[in-house]
Formats: structure tokens, sequence, C-alpha cells
């Protein structure tokens, strides 16, 4: 059988070819397997459907790979990233728009990209419950003006559920930046000036004036990097020349491979490995200042709660959501018995084994026989194995529970935590496994509260905290492993405040009697709350988060170690790493624990510094 028999590899050339059209780009290098989308550079990873797909879910699909090609085409990631706002509700409302505008291009040029971006967008709101929300303060603001933006320019509705997030906030909007959005279609191919429409929409909508920093450093580094990764005739391209282009564009297109999708039977064959690379947020300086006070409260904590995932749901239920991990496992045996195997070689190597030397009695050191030969009489030549006396050690697993990390990412976490909880056991380190999520989306009784109480200004944090304990570190594996399936449960998945629950990760850890504790976060992004963010500050809780990881980092014993999910977390971290995808989580989870075991072992890392204490 030929490849062009098989309907994987049609599906493969297809996309490719569909990708390399729109792009413009014949070197794009376009990759398939499992796991989230992405694009870095001109690699995009794309993923293979799942036996059954209806056409609907072949049309999303088909509405990333043209938002990537899009985006390599008409997108200038440097300039945009310069330009956007620093954090919170308005780097949002920045980066929703220029999606929104890439958007418009494609649907201007095809109609069907056009309707492959609709089915895309109906996805991305279906799989965020937008259809279900009643209440402004429950609508991202911009998710709205993107939307809004789409409508404006392109004269066609959003998608229904897309609808339901535009209708709460569109009479807001409309009042005050309408006459903005009436001038933004003669933009549409001119990013520069587009962003300065968005700042003028940012400046109406009086979320923020912290802008990227401009510098000539900057600049000069991103046009290297541009005439490295794009073509520089394309990058020269004016709008003009770009709309000339168009017609060789709709040619291509309209040549690519024919697929029938309907027949086509695709199985969840295990896809290409891609490249490692750097991650996506890979750009901007790191910053290692931190507030040193913060002036962060919760505006009532009576509604947070601290509770144990068996309490979470029942029992019958428990032992489903298990099975279902269980599953994901198996089949993953080969990968999973790898990292376990590789990491406890590690420890207990470690744990058992070191070696004394310039001993005048023992085994002969062959790295001293140069001395020897020097001097006959040199007695200090020998060594000898001993045991070595391993620091007692406890590792915290700090896992975020927000709904961004539904599907793929959350899956793998909990893969990973229950690799690294029955290997480290075995390796005699006690391990505990916690999770961070809200109890409510968007509110809940804090907010609920707050209104009652007519609205007080900078009210702080306006969500009710929900701390999760899947494995305490003196639980036995076996009592506990039933409590990681609660990971699957969506319903669970809400927003994080990543500041309070580190906080809290790091008293429960701080207190234990082991000589050594370890405290890993894994994340996919920065502190989001509506509810809290719509009332205060646009940084509120990005910056009580950079103030926590300082006192953990400078006032604690606390080894604070964190792995971000598609998401730089090394801007915030000291010690951390960044994953473009979360097939990549148990490699990254196993390097950071044997580099700092090897770090132990090597350096015999030991610290003055104070432990941080629960204030009282």
């Amino acid at each position: 059988m030929s490849q062009y028999d098989d309907p994987t590899e049609v599906f493969k050339q297809a996309v490719t070819s569909t990708m390399r059209a729109i792009s413009g780009d014949d070197e794009l290098q376009v990759t398939f397997g499992r796991g989230k989308p992405y694009l870095q550079g001109n690699r995009a990873r794309v993923p293979l459907p799942e036996s059954g797909v209806d056409e609907e879910g072949l049309a999303a699909l088909r509405g990333t790979t043209d938002q990537f090609a899009l985006s390599v085409r008409y997108h200038d990631e440097g300039f945009h990233r310069r330009h956007r706002p620093r954090s919170g509700i308005a780097q949002d409302v920045f980066d929703r728009v220029e999606e929104a505008r890439l958007a418009c291009i494609g649907s201007y040029l095809m109609k069907g990209v056009g309707d492959n971006l609709n089915a895309a967008l109906e996805q991305h709101c279906q799989n965020h419950r937008y259809q279900d929300l009643t209440d402004p303060s429950q609508a991202p603001l911009g998710e709205a003006v993107g939307f809004m933006v789409r409508e404006k320019v392109t004269g066609e509705p959003v998608p229904d559920s897309a609808k339901v997030v535009l209708d709460l906030w569109r009479d807001y909007i409309e009042e005050r930046v309408g006459n903005t959005l009436d001038g933004l279609e003669d933009l549409m191919y001119d990013q520069e000036q587009f962003s300065g429409a968005i700042h003028d929409m940012i400046s109406s909508l009086g979320l923020t004036d912290e802008w990227g920093q401009e510098s000539d450093d900057a600049e000069n580094e991103d046009a290297e990097e541009d005439e490295e990764e794009f073509d520089p005739e394309a990058g020269e391209q004016g709008p003009d020349d770009e709309m000339a282009g168009d017609a060789d564009l709709t040619d291509a297109i309209e040549g690519e491979v024919p697929v029938d999708m309907d027949s086509m039977e695709l199985t969840e064959a295990e896809g290409e490995e891609d490249e490692a690379g750097s991650p996506p947020d890979a750009f901007g300086e790191k910053s290692w200042e931190r507030p040193r006070e913060s002036d962060y409260k919760a505006f009532t904590t009576q509604f947070d709660e601290i509770v144990y995932a068996h309490e979470l749901c029942e029992p019958q239920e428990l032992e489903r959501l298990r099975g279902v991990l269980d599953k994901h496992l198996q089949n993953s045996q080969i990968v999973i018995s790898k990292l376990a195997n590789r990491l406890q070689r590690k420890l207990m190597a470690q744990q058992n084994r070191t070696w004394e030397f310039d001993l005048e009695e023992g085994m002969l050191d062959t790295s001293r026989l140069p001395n020897i030969i020097i001097d006959p009489f040199h007695a200090l030549a020998f060594k000898q194995e001993q045991d070595m006396k391993f620091r007692d050690t406890v590792v915290s697993l700090l896992i975020d529970s927000s709904g961004s990390m539904r599907g793929r990412s959350i899956t793998i976490a909990a893969m990973c935590a229950d690799i690294l909880g029955r290997t480290l056991e075995r390796c005699a380190v006690k391990v505990e496994i916690l999770g961070f999520t809200t109890r409510a989306w968007r509110g809940g009784e804090s907010r609920e509260l707050w209104l009652q109480q007519a609205k007080p200004a900078q009210p702080g944090r306006l969500n009710d905290l929900r701390h999760i304990v899947y494995k305490a570190a003196d639980e036995p594996w076996r009592r506990s492993r039933r409590n990681l399936g609660l990971m699957m449960r969506e319903e669970l998945l809400k927003e994080n405040i990543d500041g309070e629950a580190l906080l809290w990760a790091h008293n429960r850890i701080a207190t234990r009697p082991e000589d050594r504790r370890v405290l890993m976060v894994i994340s996919d992004g920065l502190p989001v709350d509506n509810s809290t963010l719509l009332v205060n500050p646009s940084n509120y809780l990005e910056q009580h988060l950079k103030y926590a990881i300082d006192q953990i980092e400078n006032k604690s014993d606390v080894e604070l170690v964190a792995i971000g999910i598609g998401h730089d977390v090394t801007h915030h971290y000291r010690r951390a790493v960044t994953i473009t995808d979360a097939e990549q989580l148990g490699d990254a989870m196993t390097e950071q624990l044997v580099d700092l075991f090897d770090e132990d072992a090597n350096k015999g890392l030991s610290t003055s510094r104070r432990p941080l204490r629960k204030s009282a």
C-alpha cells in the first residue's frame, strides 16, 4: 500500500501542503503527534484526529492549522511581545484582538478558511463552557473584545457560544471603544498600526498603561531573529504586495491533495516525535526583582477550604476515575517504566555508594598513580567504598488544577504524579501530592458577600480557594493511589490563584522533620481569576505570586523548583524549566529531581537560611 492509500498519510500531506500555501513558507516544518497543538517560529505541531471524529471536529482542527499558517505569514511575534501590556486583563485583550486580526484576514481571503476558524472558535468556547455564562463578571473581557473585533471587521456574527460572552459585554465595549472599532478594517494587514489601535482601545477601557518596553537593542535582536527564521523578501511585503500574493495563495489551496474525510478511519497512533526546542515563551529578559512587601489580601477567607481528595467524590466515582487514569498509564507503560527505573537507579546509587579517598590502605586509586611514580613513598594513594548517609528527604508536588489544564495537560500531570509517588516511596523518599484551584468560576460565595456589602473598592482576592490534598507525605501509597483519579474529573478544574497556593504548600512542607525539603510546582500559566482582576489592579495576582516566590527562595530552606507547560516560568522562578508540551513533563520532572540529588551528592548542599514559618 502506498502512502497515498493510507488515510493518515493523506491527512498529513493535505494539512502540510495547506499550511505551507497559506503561510507562504515552503520550509514550514509540520509534525504530528498527541497533545496540544503549538506553533514555534516556523515549526508547528498538529494533533492527529481521533478515530470516529465528526466533521465539526475536523473543521475545528483545520481551523487551528489555518490560524497557525496565518500567524506565520501575517504576525511578527517579536513586535507583538515588545508592545503587549505586561500582565493582567490588558495583556489578554491585546492577545485576543491580535488573534482576531489574523482570523479576519483568513475570513477575508477564503470563505472555507473563515468557516474553519469559526469551527475552531466554537470548539474553544464550548471547551470553556462559555455558553453557560450569565453574568459579565463571569465572562473574560479579552475574549469579548476579540469577538467584537471579528464581528465588526468581517461583518458576520460569531458562533453561538461566543455570542453569549460578547452579548454580556457588548454595550460596555461599544460605549467605550465603538469609534475605534469602526476603523479597524483598514488596518487589518498592518500589525504596527493595528497594535496602536489596540492600545487606544485598552486605554479607553481603563485597564492599564503598562506597555512593553522598547529598546534599540531589543529591536536589533528581533530583527536578527527574523532574518534567521523568516524569508527576508516575505518580511518586506506591504499590504499591497500581500494582497497581490493572495491569488497565488488561493490557487495553491485549491490545488491541495483531495481528502475524503468521511471515509477516513484515523487512529490514535503514536505521532512523530517533534524536535526538542526552546519553549514558546522564550523571549524577553529574565528579572529576579521581587516585591519585598505585599498589600495582597483576601476579601474573606471564610469560604476557603483545604480538602482531601476522597471528600470531593463518592467512592464509586473515585474508583471509576482511578480506572480511567490506570488506562492512560497502561497505554504508556514502556515510557513510565523507563522514567521510574532511571530515577530509582539514580537515587538508590546515591543512597548506598560513596568513596573515601587519600587513605593509607584499601583499593589502589588509579588517579594517584602519577604521585606514586614521582614519590614511591607516597602513602595516600588508596580509596575505600563506604555506605553513604543519605539525607532524609521529602518532595511535595503542587499541581495547577485550573481549567486551562483540562485535557492532556492534567492527564499527564496525574500520570507523572503517580510515577513519582510510587518510585520515590520505593527509594525511601516521602512524597506529598497537592493541587490548587477555586471552588467556583469567577467568584463564588466571596463575590456574593462582596455584592451584598455594596461592592467596597479594592476588595482583594474575590473567590473561594480550594486546596486539595491528594496524598499526604506520611500516607502510604497504597492508601492514596485512588485519590489521584480525582484529577480526571473536569468539574474540579476552575481558576488558579498561584501565590496563596504556593505559600500553603510551602508551609506544609516547611514544618516537616526531614533534612531536605523539595517543593515542585507544575503550572501552565500565570494566576487568573476574573472576579478578582476585574476589581483590582491588573497585575494583582501576579505580583503576589512574585512575592510568594521571593519569600520561599530567599527566606526558606525549602528548595523550590517549577515546571511550566507552554508558559515561560523562568521569568519568575530562579530554578525552573519550561516545556512546550505536556508529553515532556515526565522527562522534565525526572531531570529536575535527578539534578537536585546530583547537586546534593556532588556539592554537599547545605544552607544557613532560616525556614519561613507560617505567620500567626
